[in-house]
């Protein structure tokens, strides 16, 4: 959905598993309060969220929000239009979508392994 033109524009995304609010705002080149707009008007953006509702973006997230950004800002979609457009590819997206609560199930219950595995003092 990105146009290879406008891919050289942005910076490569490293690779790591999970990104902070600010680094996918400058991965993407858009503003933190964009990204938390985002959230509310499309539902396939929906990072995981830790304690004291801190944003953890993946890999794939930061890929959705690059097509977003392409889709009203280069290529003049209204959020109306860029709904449309991305739902029309959400039927093969369902899966991925499942998989993501997996992955969060699976980063609650490290983090709840991990206090277990804490030794008490």
């Amino acid at each position: 959905m990105l146009e290879p033109s406008h891919n050289n524009e942005l910076p490569t995304i490293p690779g790591k598993r999970y990104f902070t609010i600010g680094e996918v705002a400058e991965l993407c080149a858009v503003k933190a309060h964009v990204l938390r707009y985002w959230e509310q008007e499309f539902p396939q953006l929906s990072p995981v969220k830790r304690r004291g509702n801190r944003r953890y973006y993946q890999r794939a997230d930061v890929i959705t929000i690059r097509q977003i950004r392409s889709l009203l800002y280069d290529q003049g979609y209204t959020i109306g239009g860029a709904k449309q457009k991305l739902s029309s590819h959400e039927v093969k997206d369902d899966t991925s979508q499942y998989k993501q609560l997996i992955r969060q199930m699976i980063t609650e219950l490290e983090e709840v392994l991990d206090v277990l595995n804490t030794p008490v003092k």
